[in-house]
């Protein structure tokens, strides 16, 4: 291949995702999961609308939301009853369209998550299904009328869904329903040409993760342990995740892409 082909191809992936429009949910800050995936689709071309918790996290999402020139802004608590419908009602007012929509959200009460899944309590189960996973669904369903010309679900995993990892307690069950949900709707919307995803990152410190009892002990191990020998950071998700919206990525569906520097492969 001579340079100018290479210029050119380079020139095209750095913009591939011009004209896509993309939903992140999950912004909390500079440091969430979701917020690097946002960036990296707009570094390649993609319109933005990004959402956050309430009025407590806004002050700190919405500078973000600026920073990267977001079209839509708007409050999401998945756990309020329309409030999901309500930013798919501005999508659809603003845009008419979706091509990316990613899920990047996780809760469990701190009892719950910190103790025993065998002492996990039937509300606090319920919540972490219903705001973890369940949530994904309901986006799912109202991106699909949305996604007529095809597009890419994403959800965030992490390898506790699959391989028992102390501490992670009732995420274990919550992810791993998370990623056969993943599974199941990338068969249900393949023929519109939806394609669904879970991306599972390694260790990361994001607010969520500090929830986990010894997560620096947790932190610590991944860099020991890891092929790579270093943790991942938000831009490697975003970069998987980016990937994953592409044409270099449209025979793929229904999987969990692992973003661990090998970590998973480890025995």
């Amino acid at each position: 291949m001579n340079d100018h082909s290479i210029e050119s191809q380079t020139a095209l992936q750095s913009k591939i995702l011009h004209g896509k429009r993309a939903l992140v949910i999950g912004v909390a800050n500079e440091h969430s999961i979701a917020y690097g995936c946002a960036r990296i689709f707009r570094q390649l071309g993609a319109d933005l609308a990004i959402t956050y918790l309430n009025e407590k996290a806004r002050p700190y999402v919405e500078p973000l939301a600026k920073e990267l020139g977001a079209s839509i802004f708007a409050p999401c608590d998945v756990g309020q009853n329309g409030n999901l419908e309500a930013v798919f009602g501005q999508i659809r007012e603003t845009w008419g369209n979706l091509d990316i929509a990613l899920h990047s959200i996780a809760f469990a009460p701190k009892e719950d998550l910190q103790g025993r899944l065998l002492d996990s309590s039937d509300e606090g189960f319920k919540v972490a299904m219903d705001i973890s996973c369940h949530s994904f669904i309901r986006m799912a369903r109202l991106a699909e009328p949305l996604m007529n010309k095809g597009g890419t679900l994403l959800a965030m995993s992490y390898h506790g869904a699959n391989k028992v990892v102390p501490n992670y307690n009732l995420m274990g069950p919550v992810k791993a329903a998370l990623e056969s949900t993943v599974r199941y709707l990338a068969y249900e919307l393949g023929d519109k040409h939806i394609r669904v995803h879970a991306v599972s990152p390694g260790p990361l410190k994001t607010r969520a993760a500090s929830g986990l009892k010894d997560f620096d002990v947790l932190l610590s191990e991944a860099i020991e342990r890891a092929p790579i020998g270093e943790l991942v950071d938000i831009d490697d998700v975003g970069l998987t995740a980016a990937y994953l919206t592409t044409p270099f990525a449209k025979r793929l569906t229904g999987t969990t892409t692992y973003v661990d520097g090998g970590l998973s492969i480890m025995a």
